[in-house]
């Protein structure tokens, strides 16, 4: 397989996720707590009012707010006192003009009430009277019944992914089983006759695997199943064999083998699982050149050749992997926003005209300021990656950054 001819990154995205595009993958149903993260498989509506009664959002007492109009501290509002509204009980009676009832937040309104005053603006006469010393408005201090959703309202639309506070809600609402979609399942292969597995005692010109742990944890992070298959040595049979066991999931990716070389076999092997084949061999891309694209077979499967250094690997994992997973699962390809620090680059970088480049940095904070420091360092080097906090994408258009330029900063995770 003869070197394809450098694409830019934003068209070998292009380019690949669009002819791996399809429907979401199919749905399936999840007890509340497993759908953290997990993106809905279609509109969640709420089966009855939320909240199902008015409640107080403070401590203090139910009132008729016309009752404290004009209320002050040299002239205060006096009220009776007629009940104490018991937490997780319903109000014993109804309020009237002229009276006031005790409640503590979370509480439910007694019939005639529509305010609460908080208790710091009350003071206590007898045991059964108060003054109000500052007037309440309708409404204040109150949850209406159905404030947050009303029965039947939509709570969470198709394709939109869960965090803490939705499954809150949904809890709220009584939802204990959701429909959301399958998450994509990966199968990651590493390649290389010098790798030797993470338990092993590496012997001479050997090093112990190490993109597979990286990449497991990076699909789990992007809400994918992966499943490591193991270690290809440089055969056709021995990448063959893992390529078809791959071509059972989801989503393949193979980690080493895909710069050019007569060792190189991945490409080769790539294209012979089945047309359309590799659509990119190579990206203006540093690091990360010496990427492979492919979609693969009838059933379209999408497969990324990374290279076999650590820091390429990661950063073209970023680049194409998290957007074709996010796709997989019904979202849009990138994120609305993105966790990014915007800082002072503390020295010049310089970079090719017409590639893309994406540099490590350390962040820190100085003078009122937070600053990016590039990490230098070969992309065989994890340790690179371990001491940076962030990357700075220099696009292709560009020829480099100087020194005390503003650049948005990816985090990390």
């Amino acid at each position: 397989m003869e070197f394809f001819e450098l694409k830019p990154v934003e068209d070998a995205r292009a380019q690949f996720l669009t002819a791996s595009a399809r429907a979401a993958l199919a749905a399936e149903t999840v007890a509340l707590p497993e759908a953290l993260g997990r993106v809905t498989a279609a509109p969640i509506t709420s089966p009855a009012d939320l909240p199902p009664f008015p409640r107080t959002s403070v401590d203090g007492y139910a009132v008729k707010a016309a009752d404290t109009f004009g209320a002050s501290e040299g002239l205060p509002a006096y009220l009776k006192v007629t009940a104490e509204i018991l937490m997780g009980q319903a109000p014993a009676m109804p309020l009237s003009a002229g009276e006031a009832q005790r409640i503590s937040t979370g509480g439910a309104l007694p019939d005639g009430a529509d305010a609460v005053v908080m208790v710091e603006y009350t003071e206590a006469l007898t045991e059964d009277e108060i003054g109000i010393t500052r007037p309440v408005s309708p409404g204040e201090n109150v949850m209406h019944k159905g404030e947050d959703a009303r029965a039947g309202a939509v709570l969470l639309p198709a394709g939109h992914q869960v965090r803490a506070q939705e499954l809150a809600l949904l809890q709220s609402a009584g939802i204990l089983r959701v429909d959301v979609i399958a998450r994509p399942t990966v199968a990651i292969i590493s390649t290389g006759d010098e790798l030797v597995e993470p338990e092993a005692a590496p012997g001479p010109g050997q090093i112990r695997e190490s993109n597979a742990a990286a990449l497991t944890a990076l699909v789990r992070r992007d809400g994918g199943i992966p499943t490591y298959l193991g270690k290809a040595a440089d055969t056709e049979d021995a990448i063959h064999s893992l390529l078809r066991e791959g071509m059972s999931y989801d989503v393949i990716l193979i980690s080493g083998g895909s710069s050019v070389g007569t060792r190189d076999l991945t490409s080769k092997m790539i294209a012979e699982l089945g047309e359309p084949g590799i659509l990119v061999h190579g990206v203006k891309l540093k690091p990360g050149k010496p990427t492979i694209l492919a979609v693969a077979g009838a059933s379209r499967r999408p497969v990324i050749g990374l290279p076999g250094h650590p820091v390429s690997a990661q950063v073209v994992y970023g680049l194409f992997v998290t957007p074709l997973l996010r796709m997989l699962q019904g979202l849009s390809a990138e994120p609305d926003f993105k966790p990014s620090v915007r800082a002072r680059l503390t020295k010049n970088v310089p970079s090719a005209p017409g590639r893309t480049d994406c540099v490590r940095v350390r962040l820190r904070r100085e003078g009122g300021e937070v600053w990016a420091e590039p990490v230098h360092g070969k992309s065989g080097l994890i340790s690179t990656l371990v001491k940076a906090d962030g990357l700075i994408t220099i696009p292709s258009s560009k020829e480099g950054l100087l020194a005390g330029d503003w650049v948005d900063v990816e985090v990390l995770a």
